[in-house]
């Protein structure tokens, strides 16, 4: 019970994490952070972070750093850490925390897209399309209706849901808000580089999966990683964002804001996300992404008034359906590939073993 349970309470905690996470650095961008100054931030307090863990757990057993490996790093940096932060922090400036989570979800459904052209099947266990088989047709299928929903999210607000009004709404939000009235919402920009930052996160999850095969560090890899994506991000955030002012962490949602995306949603939840792949594996870790979805929604509803309209709810809910369709469709293909290897051991093993047997017949 407890095997099962662990693993269960650690995934829902690094939703909830995440789900915090959106909501707290909307209200940071609300306030007028740069979203450039807040990424770079993010990778020096998660590289801060992450390097005792780096030191104490893998020091002494991880692999030999090559260049190669170094380059690995360094575009897993910019795919992972520059690109995709940046674009999603400033899509959630122009969007909501609920149409930015929901949009998220679009991650498994774009590696599978990308994989494509790039011929990494072998690396990402997704041999073939099989469009024959009901597995390749539900990935084609909920590929299609993620893209889908995404669009009309894009595309189509529709008509106000009412859901009644909140009696806990967070006041310092509304003062936040308030004072900072100009951020207002961009129905195309937001969600497009959303979806802009899920193709650079896919990017990251082809490079990473190559570079784990030859370098099994995970931590040391991702420190590395911070690091540099936080020279890249300074560097960035210096050429937007050239007044000193701007970069003071005197606020205190901003500050709350910085330390957390840096300690949970890099440290915390990577540490959390690595052992539940190690114990149950990927696809696991990939089902409790709807969460998010749902926590943030009521979340934002309850506490920052936020409006719920009929293309979110509809393109929400595709999107989920989507990559239930994609998640089922490459576990049925990882259990068809399980069954092929398994055949494929038991027939070598018998032919060694028959191998054995004649061998002595051979010889003489």
């Amino acid at each position: 019970m407890g095997a099962d349970l662990l693993p269960f309470l650690s995934m829902v905690l690094v939703q909830v994490g995440y789900a915090g996470m959106n909501i707290i650095s909307k209200l940071a961008l609300d306030s007028g952070m740069n979203p450039f100054v807040m990424v770079a931030y993010r990778q020096i307090f998660a590289t801060i972070i992450i390097i005792p863990f780096a030191y104490f757990l893998e020091w002494k057993t991880m692999p030999k750093i090559t260049k190669h490996i170094l380059f690995q790093i360094f575009i897993s940096s910019i795919l992972g850490a520059t690109l995709n932060q940046c674009l999603y922090f400033v899509g959630l400036k122009y969007s909501t925390p609920t149409i930015a989570c929901a949009l998220n979800n679009l991650l498994p459904a774009i590696t599978f897209v990308m994989a494509l052209p790039f011929g990494y099947y072998n690396l990402l266990n997704m041999e073939t399309v099989g469009i024959k088989r009901k597995s390749g047709q539900a990935k084609v299928l909920g590929t299609s209706l993620c893209v889908g929903g995404a669009m009309l999210m894009s595309f189509y607000k529709g008509s106000l849901i009412n859901i009644g009004e909140s009696s806990i709404h967070w006041r310092y939000a509304e003062n936040i808000r308030q004072r900072n009235s100009s951020n207002e919402e961009n129905t195309f920009l937001g969600p497009l580089l959303i979806v802009a930052s899920c193709i650079a996160w896919a990017g990251w999850f082809i490079v990473q999966t190559k570079m784990s095969k030859a370098f099994s560090a995970p931590y040391t890899s991702s420190a590395l990683m911070c690091f540099m994506a936080s020279i890249q991000c300074l560097v960035i955030g210096a050429f937007e964002e050239q007044h000193i002012k701007e970069w003071s962490l005197a606020s205190n949602i901003r500050v709350i804001a910085s330390i957390y995306c840096g300690a949970i949603g890099s440290a915390l939840a990577f540490c959390l996300m690595s052992w539940c792949i190690q114990k149950r594996g990927p696809l696991y870790v990939s089902m409790f992404s709807p969460l998010m979805l749902v926590i943030v929604a009521v979340a934002s509803w309850a506490l920052l008034d936020e409006k719920i309209y009929v293309g979110t709810a509809v393109g929400s809910a595709l999107i989920v359906v989507g990559l239930y369709a994609v998640l089922w469709g490459k576990d049925k293909e990882m259990d068809q590939q399980t069954s092929i290897d398994e055949m494929s051991l038991g027939e070598g093993m018998e032919s060694a073993y028959k191998g054995e047997m004649e061998l002595p017949v051979y010889s003489k």
